[in-house]
């Protein structure tokens, strides 16, 4: 899917590329509450890809209580398994879907090879969604189905949801990856 693309595809597709600059809470796009922004830096270039909201104090505890507001309305939280499963199932597939456009957004913001995003990042976050998915409705202390040289056990552990939700506010380095590590948990259980 992605060898097909010549370098000069994947810089027509750059350019095409509209970034979002706002925080994402209580459901809607909004301007840090200080209206201070952080350039968002292409390493590879030094292009200021775009001016992004920072986020203090204020917008992480309109987060948190939004977070907070929404577990306790049960949307999620008291969602049936078979529809946590097909949700995460629908997430996985989406990414599959966008992915070259989300290997693009991982090399233009990180400086990673388009080709390791599109080949490793993307595609791995996609399958710990839909391992998860597959894991809802399975019986738990039992040796989960994996890959050829790999072994899982699936067990019910508590996380704490005000952990979860702290973390994956952050700003990671390596964000497919290490926020897929820090949802998964929290997306599961919460």
């Amino acid at each position: 899917m992605t060898s097909e693309l010549s370098h000069k595809d994947w810089i027509g597709k750059a350019s095409a590329i509209r970034f979002r600059d706002k925080a994402f809470i209580d459901g809607k796009a909004v301007p840090a509450r200080s209206g201070r922004t952080f350039a968002s830096i292409n390493p590879a270039t030094g292009e200021t890809l775009a001016e992004v909201a920072s986020c203090g104090e204020e917008d992480i505890d309109l987060a948190v209580a939004a977070a907070r507001r929404s577990f306790e309305a049960g949307v999620w939280s008291r969602t049936s398994p078979q529809h946590r499963k097909q949700v995460l199932l629908r997430l996985a597939e989406l990414l599959r879907e966008n992915l070259q456009e989300l290997a693009l957004l991982e090399s233009l913001d990180m400086g990673k090879l388009v080709k390791d995003a599109a080949t490793i990042d993307v595609p791995g976050s996609a399958a710990i969604f839909q391992w998860y998915a597959e894991a809802i409705d399975k019986v738990y202390d039992e040796v989960a189905p994996t890959g050829h040289g790999d072994l899982a056990l699936v067990r019910r552990e508590p996380l704490g949801v005000v952990g979860a939700s702290c973390r994956g506010i952050s700003r990671s380095t390596w964000r497919p990856g290490n926020a897929r590590r820090r949802w998964r948990p929290a997306i599961r259980w919460c």
